[in-house]
């Protein structure tokens, strides 16, 4: 069968590409094209865009690339046409996937949703668009099911794909001193710092990170580097500061670090299965009114961290938007690489997480429950 999918960051890159995997072994017949990046490229197929092309974020960039992203839908609706798959296959990213689901949808295609966008943290309204436009969800998250099911919508449980990424991840047997030696690190225990893929994120949340370096001389301080940037993104912030960045190693560097600051999104649950205790660092624009108004108004959820979120309670400390400053972070990240009693509590709440997550298999249930949707 032919299969059109969509992911648009370095995330949805990594999910997806397992899904193709997963895909190709349970269809002789798969066929793809996709927008995507270099891990989706590696399984087959054909490329029409990578997400380094497509991913415009915060209200400045997307006003100054609306020519881009106009061009992009174009292209996409064209090629989705004239490659005539049997599914569409979207990957989270719902600026511009809710509105491929609605073409397609309206085309005729039959539409998939893998990796649900955050409707239920932001904007509940959208879910009248996934009721109208995508035929099934495949959910990846408990709450998130419970919450299509109120709604009404075709929904199949699939697990979380993450289980699957870091159980067949690289150096997963490695032990520290191999770890430290091989990325040229000295024998201070390690913070890492995952600051995100974003550039707002960068420019809100890793000021605050990097000034921990001084506070903490005992400790050696890492960046995990987002495959969207390169060394050269991330030195204004660095300046003179002792911090080594490394790129394509998040999973090994977070399994050996002693503690981490952890920007909110999926790498707060990456961290946490990984049994690193962490503190969730958040700052988006906008001063106090706009926090209030958030929180208010738009925010429909307790918590940023899904950690938190999937655990119904606040397994990890979150600092966000204005609380979140030098001394604040300062005062917990000393609890947190310190304080045994702090971080005991961080563990046993890890144990319930993995236990409400479940084991590795979810690419392969999604793919066994896709292709059987698709031949009945």
């Amino acid at each position: 069968m032919k299969y059109y999918i969509i992911a648009g960051e370095p995330s949805g890159d990594l999910h997806a590409s397992n899904l193709m995997k997963s895909l190709v072994k349970e269809d002789n017949d798969f066929d793809c094209r996709f927008w995507g990046g270099d891990l989706m490229k590696k399984v087959g197929g054909e490329m029409v865009r990578h997400y380094n092309e497509t991913a415009f974020m915060g209200i400045k960039e997307v006003l100054v690339n609306l020519g881009k992203i106009r061009a992009n839908f174009k292209l996409c609706k064209s090629d989705l046409l004239k490659y005539n798959p049997d599914v569409l296959v979207l990957v989270d990213y719902p600026g511009f996937n809710l509105r491929m689901a609605e073409f397609a949808h309206k085309k005729g295609i039959k539409v998939f949703y893998y990796i649900s966008p955050k409707i239920w943290a932001w904007n509940t309204g959208r879910v009248k668009k996934i009721k109208a436009y995508v035929d099934k969800m495949f959910t990846i998250l408990p709450f998130e099911t419970d919450f299509y099911k109120t709604h009404q919508v075709p929904i199949d449980y699939v697990g979380n794909p993450v289980l699957d990424a870091i159980e067949n991840r690289p150096h997963k047997n490695e032990d520290l001193e191999t770890f430290k030696e091989r990325n040229q690190l000295d024998n201070r225990p390690i913070v890492a710092l995952l600051a995100g893929s974003r550039q707002q994120e960068l420019n809100n949340v890793l000021p605050v990170m990097i000034s921990m370096i001084k506070h903490f001389p005992d400790y050696q301080f890492v960046i995990a580097g987002a495959p969207s940037f390169t060394i050269d993104d991330y030195k204004p912030f660095i300046q003179d500061e002792e911090v080594k960045v490394i790129f394509n190693e998040t999973y090994e560097l977070v399994q050996q670090a002693h503690g981490a600051l952890v920007t909110s999104g999926t790498a707060t649950l990456e961290t946490a299965l990984l049994e690193c205790p962490q503190i969730v660092c958040y700052k988006m624009w906008g001063g106090k009114t706009i926090t209030k108004f958030v929180k208010r108004f738009i925010l429909k959820v307790k918590y940023i961290s899904l950690v938190n979120l999937i655990v119904n309670k606040e397994a990890v400390k979150e600092i966000i938007q204005d609380d979140l400053n030098e001394t604040n972070v300062q005062l917990e990240l000393e609890k947190l690489l310190n304080n045994q009693d702090y971080r005991i509590n961080i563990f046993n709440h890890y144990n319930q997480l993995h236990q409400i997550m479940g084991k590795p298999g979810t690419s392969d249930r999604a793919a066994k429950l896709m292709v059987k949707a698709l031949r009945s």
